[in-house]
């Protein structure tokens, strides 16, 4: 193949190298509202501040249209549709602590009682093979949006303690203090992309296969027991992952 046959085929790859690197920009612009209630500015605007083609400016715009982020009007321009809410990484919190200042968080219990652990479950909360923990499902929104699907394993005792009745309007968190009397301490966190299953889909209200972030949390006690395992799906269009990281230098 020539010089002249790659030619078009490499332009078109670096403009969409391009596009993906002014969409990421653009991104963190609107999730943190700097454009207000106003359009984005013109494409002639943003060609010139990112020093690209007016093409490749509407390529990242596009980008951000199929992520549900922005809408093209034609006569007022490129608007912001949807808003996600900020979850910090830096402390141990419930959903409804971390995100109080952007409304009210509410749950829906789908699920509460005794279940026979699976091994890995079970291991993981320092029990034996075949014990019994408590399963909880939730479906939890933020101003009555469905915002995550969080299943959650807990110790026995720590379980048996609540009332699915206080779950409704209150974290977890709080309520597994006051069954054990005193503090949690830490947890252990792993995040990933997972695609929505049918049921996660259908309960989340998203397209099946669709992206969504998974939290897994292993959290413990002041006093280092593990009492609380949860796999918790967020909505990734509607919530943004944040926290500040510090080097420890030798």
């Amino acid at each position: 193949m020539t010089s002249e046959n790659l030619a078009p085929r490499t332009s078109r790859r670096l403009r969409a190298d391009r596009a993906r690197q002014v969409a990421d920009v653009l991104r963190r612009q609107v999730l943190q509202d700097a454009f207000g209630a106003g359009p984005l500015p013109h494409e002639d605007v943003l060609a010139a501040e990112f020093d690209a083609s007016r093409n490749t400016v509407r390529e990242a715009l596009d980008l951000l249209r199929d992520e549900g982020l922005v809408r093209r009007v034609p006569g007022s321009g490129t608007l912001v549709v949807a808003e996600k809410v900020p979850h910090g990484l830096n402390r141990l919190e419930g959903l409804a602590e971390t995100l109080h200042e952007h409304g009210r968080v509410s749950n829906e219990v789908r699920a509460f009682g005794p279940v026979r652990a699976p091994g890995p479950v079970a291991r993981r909360l320092g029990l034996p093979d075949g014990a019994e923990v408590i399963y909880l499902e939730r479906l939890r929104r933020l101003n009555g949006l469905p915002l995550s699907l969080d299943l959650t394993y807990l110790a026995p005792d720590i379980g048996a303690a609540l009332d699915p009745a206080d779950l409704t309007d209150r974290d977890v968190f709080r309520l597994i203090e006051e069954a054990a009397g005193i503090p949690l301490g830490s947890a252990e966190i792993t995040l990933e992309a997972v695609n929505a299953d049918a049921h996660s889909a259908t309960v989340l209200e998203v397209p099946r296969g669709g992206a969504l972030l998974m939290l897994e949390r292993l959290t413990t006690l002041a006093d280092g027991r593990p009492v609380d395992l949860e796999y918790v799906r967020f909505r990734g269009d509607r919530l943004a992952m944040r926290g500040r990281l510090l080097r420890d230098l030798p």
